[in-house]
């Protein structure tokens, strides 16, 4: 017989969406009363299962980990909600979590791609620019459709932030990418590689603090979204207290970008620019913290409806992935109050259901 599970409350279809009345069978959704009656009956507030759009499943903070580890990074971020996790770079082969019951979904962006020595030791493959084109479009083949380049890092000989690697070239990358049929995202901090990056027709930016006035125009015209993980911005003053003695130009300019994180967010927004909701959790970042970085995009300025669907419909949507509609996989979180009402309730989920699998 088919394993029937009730939603029993309100079922938020969208931003400023509700309905009544969701069922799981056999993990899929259906609006429909089903013939037979329930086996379990779960009360709350239903979201379609959250994405973490910037997550590092299988990398550690010396690089890659075993598969065990792995396999606990992706469980700690399942509890937590996160049932979609777009792979932001990763050394560790993770497919073998992929169709997993155990496991979020996960779309895979292979390896960071870095300039040499200009990146963490162990977490990419380095090239120099005659490099970049090759190394790209391989891992647009190995990855799901995404490839992560890292477009700025500090330059030792420069005492500061900068971009890796030549415009012309990047725009050359990029290029390629998408001839693979694929999309490609970068790592980016610093103002001027923003430009870089946009001239290039970039398709995401991943941080984006060097966000000024200038840029906004352009990305909401070119319809370039940003991932901010303001969890691992937050980071930003150690950062700048570890390198204050070698490199403190390098050091100011983090901590300038720190200080305006959330201005520079707030004002995207206003811009109509689309944010999406990533940890950055795999290196320094712990597991299981999409609940956080949710509130922290509305600490930031988001209105609560615009940070849930940062992690939620919006989300989904941009990466293909299904709702909350007829036929869906039952991919659903549940709250105990509403998260319209009471945001933090999205850090202590009532309940987490993938595939109709009741995981907690």
């Amino acid at each position: 017989m088919a394993e029937i599970i009730q939603f029993d409350g309100a079922v938020l279809t969208g931003p400023d969406t509700e309905a009544r009345g969701l069922w799981s069978v056999d993990g899929r959704l259906t609006f429909r009363r089903p013939a037979g009656e329930p086996d379990r009956i779960l009360d709350g507030w239903v979201l379609p299962g959250l994405v973490d759009a910037h997550c590092h499943i299988g990398l550690g903070p010396g690089g890659a980990v075993d598969e065990a580890t792995a396999e606990e990074q992706s469980r700690t971020d399942l509890n937590a909600g996160a049932l979609l996790v777009r792979d932001a770079g990763s050394p560790a082969d993770t497919r073998f979590l992929q169709g997993s019951r155990h496991a979020p979904v996960l779309i895979r962006a292979g390896r960071h791609v870095a300039r040499t020595r200009r990146y963490l030791r162990g977490f990419a493959e380095e090239v120099e620019p005659d490099g970049l084109v090759e190394a790209v479009r391989k891992q647009a083949r190995d990855g799901d459709g995404w490839v992560k380049l890292v477009g700025d890092w500090i330059d030792r000989g420069a005492g500061d932030l900068a971009p890796s690697f030549p415009a012309a070239v990047v725009r050359d990358a990029v290029q390629a990418v998408h001839d693979e049929g694929a999309r490609i995202t970068a790592h980016c901090f610093a103002e001027e590689t923003l430009d870089q990056m946009l001239d290039a027709d970039i398709d995401c930016i991943e941080h984006a603090t060097g966000l000024l006035p200038r840029h906004l125009p352009r990305f909401a015209e070119q319809g370039v979204p940003i991932v901010p993980t303001l969890i691992n911005i937050a980071t930003f003053p150690d950062i700048a207290a570890q390198a204050e003695p070698k490199f403190p130009r390098y050091a100011a300019h983090m901590r300038a970008l720190w200080e305006c994180r959330a201005q520079r967010v707030a004002e995207a927004f206003e811009a109509g620019v689309k944010i999406y909701a990533g940890t950055d959790a795999g290196s320094v970042i712990r597991h299981g913290r999409i609940g956080d970085e949710i509130l922290a995009l509305h600490h930031a300025g988001l209105p609560v409806t615009a940070a849930l669907d940062a992690a939620c419909w919006g989300a989904r949507e941009w990466l293909g992935a299904e709702a909350l509609t007829e036929g869906a996989r039952a991919d659903v979180v549940l709250c105990a109050e509403d998260p319209r009402q009471v945001p933090e309730t999205v850090q202590r989920l009532a309940h987490v259901v993938l595939g109709g699998r009741i995981v907690r």
